[in-house]
């Protein structure tokens, strides 16, 4: 299963992240980046009512793979599986969270920064590596320079990524990036204006297939 999701999440290349303070609104966002192309969901696990979106989602949108980020314990790990999650993400790495993940076949992806902190987590049995947070170290050349030495580790910057660097991010060798502020100007949030984001996330996945095609072999 972790193998197929990261073949489906490195062609479409973007996760649209989602911290919701009310319930109806993290629907609402999640069925108006869905409405743009976007197929990766994450609700933080910090959201209102989490496990409750996260089911009610997979049931509206499934087309789509709904899965929940900011697990901090193995705790959370073992109710965002509950909820149906299909995928996982944490800041940090725990050993004994991705061992709970690997046991119930469900993708995880651990936040590291240091080359050291991104070999542990893949060691430990990673699908993915995200690398947090990349504004604070270089963006896209920190994922460019770590090509030479990790290249065969599955690396996905969140914590600044953009739409305006999503293509350069990818240049320099993600597989992949998390997108959450950007994603959801504060001005369209407070209209509730949908579409607006729906426009704006269809805005992305245009430029990512652009990019895709210039650096294909």
């Amino acid at each position: 299963m972790s193998r197929s999701w990261l073949t489906q999440l490195q062609q479409q290349s973007c996760i649209a992240v989602i911290r919701a303070p009310e319930l109806e609104v993290g629907r609402q966002l999640a069925h108006a980046v869905a409405s743009g192309g976007m197929r990766a969901i994450e609700i933080t696990w910090n959201s209102d009512r989490p496990a409750d979106l996260i089911a009610q989602l997979r049931a509206e949108l499934p087309d789509c793979t709904i899965g929940t980020g900011t697990l901090m314990t193995v705790d959370d790990v073992e109710r965002a599986i509950a909820a149906g999650a299909q995928f996982l993400f944490s800041p940090h790495v725990n050993p004994d969270l991705i061992a709970r993940a690997i046991a119930a076949e469900v993708p995880i992806v651990p936040g590291a920064l240091s080359p050291t902190e991104i070999v542990t987590a893949w060691q430990a049995g990673a699908t993915a590596v995200k690398v947090f947070p990349i504004s604070a170290v270089g963006g896209p050349s920190y994922i460019k320079s770590l090509q030479g030495p990790l290249g065969q580790i599955p690396l996905i910057p969140t914590g600044g990524v953009t739409l305006a660097n999503t293509p350069e991010f990818l240049a320099s060798g993600a597989i992949a990036v998390g997108l959450a502020g950007d994603l959801f100007p504060k001005a369209a949030l407070d209209r509730r204006d949908w579409t607006a984001i729906g426009d704006r996330v269809a805005e992305l996945i245009a430029a990512i297939s652009h990019t895709r095609a210039a650096i294909a072999p």
